[in-house]
């Protein structure tokens, strides 16, 4: 079976988040099943040395006036379109903001371009490869079915909800530029109270829908958790799955991590007593017994920062140090900035993503907190309980099916892995804190939390066998109506 997967990013080539983790490690997973995927992503600067080291496969006359070409990147495990449009793509700044921080103007001809590239590659333009089935991320790639629909392809098209609180939303202006019929700025598409979303285009021209998580896609269909988007959830309902997120283990493995100054895993978790000195020795912390508590995320709203902020000082006042790394919101970054300055030694941030320092303070930190508002699946998590740093979440979408609060009854069966909080407030965050550490003060105790968390399981195997089962419903689905065509053809 031959899949197309659409996405904006893709570890390791270019990532800002989970996103591009799920669409590097996913395919590596299908193989087993005889599955083999080519991922087309945009030319993006980082990618185009590699990309453009051989000639491109394909030219194409334009794409939305834009001159294009498609090029290819292979290695041991991926094998990559690359979608080069110098005029898209070829530019200082980030994948989706500007070097101000802001969404680059025309992101709806950036990825609207890229949607109608893939669909032009699923209907055949590319001499000798075409896919049977092909997967969207998100909203940056929801167009292709509908770009797909408009040219009368019927092939099976499955979108993932990544993160539904984005939803390519632009102004119904702009649709004389993505070069569609008419009939696809209506109710049944792309029209959105009075704008289009790409994203909504693309829920409503796929054949399957999936989420991230189950739980998340239980969450999506009600007003709370739906962004708006919950009555087209609905009226698709019966294509809706949730299909939880695995981590790759080869990536993310403890014992032959080449970012750690010590490897282990759960038969030897006292080594990670090294790397919790070299991470506080790199970030100027002081080396003493009390617990490290860490967040490695976007800092959004979203993601609770800003409760993290405003519990930042009593995590000092407990004996406890906090680090945090990622980047986000001006406002909470400079809060959080700010509360390092007034405890140092106890409090370290890093504005940023840094792939190794991730890598370290999974390793080296005592616990990971995940205050998130919605979580669609969330990965640190995962991480976390690979590396043996107990988790801290907030009790949504996949952090409550992947984490069991160390409650009594958990602790007392030995299944126990981490801390829920409910309702996600501050002070609900607060108090899982309190427990945290102090539960942290009976070393036998939290040894048992770190192990239970180390030898819990969340590869790709079972998740990718699922995709796998959903690919292969969709393609008999679509051979069988064939077949009553051509019989009723015959008829």
């Amino acid at each position: 079976m031959k899949v197309l997967s659409v996405t904006s990013e893709v570890y390791p080539f270019v990532k800002t988040g989970g996103l591009a983790d799920v669409t590097g490690s996913l395919p590596k997973s299908l193989q087993k099943f005889g599955i083999r995927t080519i991922t087309l992503v945009p030319g993006y600067p980082a990618l185009l040395p590699a990309a453009r080291a051989g000639a491109p496969l394909l030219l194409f006359d334009e794409i939305l006036g834009e001159s294009a070409s498609l090029r290819h990147i292979q290695t041991e495990d991926q094998v990559l379109f690359v979608l080069d449009i110098p005029t898209l793509y070829e530019r200082p700044g980030g994948l989706y903001l500007d070097e101000s921080g802001r969404d680059f103007a025309d992101n709806w001809k950036r990825f609207a371009a890229l949607s109608l590239a893939a669909a032009r590659i699923a209907d055949g333009i590319l001499p000798g490869w075409s896919p049977d089935i092909v997967h969207t991320h998100d909203w940056q790639t929801a167009l292709t079915s509908v770009y797909m629909r408009a040219m009368g392809n019927g092939l099976p098209v499955v979108t993932t909800i990544h993160n539904l609180a984005f939803q390519g939303q632009f102004s119904a202006g702009l649709f004389p530029y993505l070069h569609l019929p008419a009939r696809m700025m209506s109710l049944d598409c792309l029209e959105y109270y009075g704008d289009m979303s790409f994203l909504k285009g693309g829920l409503m021209t796929s054949d399957a829908i999936t989420t991230v998580s189950p739980t998340y896609a239980r969450e999506i269909l009600t007003p709370r958790f739906g962004m708006g988007m919950e009555g087209v959830l609905a009226v698709r309902r019966d294509k809706l799955k949730g299909i939880l997120n695995g981590i790759d283990d080869d990536i993310w493995d403890s014992a032959n991590d080449p970012y750690l100054p010590a490897t282990f895993d759960a038969s030897n978790p006292q080594e990670r007593r090294h790397n919790r000195a070299a991470l506080c020795q790199e970030l100027g912390l002081d080396q003493d017994e009390g617990p490290i508590l860490s967040a490695v995320s976007r800092l959004t709203w979203q993601k609770g920062m800003d409760m993290l902020a405003d519990v930042a000082e009593e995590i000092v006042y407990r004996g406890a140090k906090l680090i945090v790394c990622g980047q986000g919101d001006a406002a909470i970054q400079d809060l959080l900035l700010k509360t390092a300055a007034r405890f140092p030694g106890r409090v370290a941030v890093h504005i940023g993503y840094d792939e190794r320092l991730a890598h370290l303070i999974h390793a080296g930190s005592d616990a990971v907190i995940q205050p998130s508002r919605f979580e669609p699946c969330g990965l640190t998590q995962l991480y976390a309980l690979r590396y043996g740093s107990v988790p801290i979440v907030s009790r949504t979408g996949g952090l409550a099916e992947t984490v069991i609060d160390a409650n009594d009854a958990a602790m007392g069966a030995g299944v126990a892995t981490g801390f829920q909080f409910h309702p996600v407030t501050t002070e609900g965050l607060r108090h899982a804190i309190r427990r945290a550490i102090e539960i942290f003060q009976y070393p036998d105790l939290w040894q048992r939390l770190q192990n239970q968390g180390m030898t819990a399981r969340f590869s790709w195997e079972r998740s990718a066998g699922l995709y796998a089962h959903l690919y292969r419903q969709l393609l008999d689905e679509a051979e069988s109506g064939n077949d009553n065509l051509r019989n009723r053809a015959v008829g």
